[in-house]
Formats: structure tokens, sequence, C-alpha cells
């Protein structure tokens, strides 16, 4: 995740791209950048990197709405590794109301890391 270049081509759901604005892999860092959907439209987000653990667990605040916080941990297992994302919305309805958008988002975002690191 810290090679903000080859994070770009993989961060987010199916048909997304991503422009990079600012990119400050270490605790207290910033990360702006914009989404582009596959209808084109445009997403900006900033954040922060609460914490970063190198190979161990990064904490991101999203600033931009939704305001949420995503845990990415790496557990080390007899297989290989363990990766959990652990994603809490401020707002639970608001959680609730895009829960249909999220689940199914998150799990494209992660078979294209997978795909980006050769897994698949």
């Amino acid at each position: 995740m810290q090679d903000a270049e080859r994070l770009a081509k993989w961060w987010g759901p199916d048909g997304f791209t991503n422009r990079f604005k600012l990119f400050e892999f270490r605790t207290g860092g910033r990360w702006v950048f914009t989404m582009t959907g596959p209808d084109g439209k445009s997403y900006p987000n900033e954040s922060t990197f609460a914490s970063v653990e190198p190979g161990r667990q990064v904490v991101v605040r999203h600033l931009s709405q939704p305001h949420f916080q995503l845990t990415i941990t790496l557990e080390p297992s007899a297989g290989g590794t363990l990766l959990r994302l652990d994603q809490a919305f401020d707002n639970a309805v608001v959680a609730e109301a895009l829960r249909h958008i999220v689940e199914p988002a998150n799990e494209q975002n992660i078979n294209r890391w997978c795909a980006e690191l050769g897994l698949t």
C-alpha cells in the first residue's frame, strides 16, 4: 500500500481509476485523490493515515463524506497472510444505506489488490 503509483492502479471497485494529488504514507500523513467511475463521474476523497504500522496495520480516517475509518490488518497465518478490512462508519444510518454498495465494492477492491500482487 505504501507505493502510491501501484496503489492507484488497484484502489477502488471495478472500473474505477485514481489520480493521487497527495500521498503521505505515514502516521498523520494526508491522502488526497480523485476516483473516477466507469461512467466518468469524479469522486474527490481526502483522508489521513491515523496509524501506519508497516507490514501489520494501516488505519485510514476518511475525511470526505461519508465519514468512516478503515482498518487494514495483515496477520501471519499458516498459508501466508490473512487480510482483514474493518470499515466503521461514523453514522449507522449512512452505513446501512450504503451497505449494498460498500460490501461488493470492498470485495472488488480486494480482488484488484490480489491481481496486482499476482495472487489470482
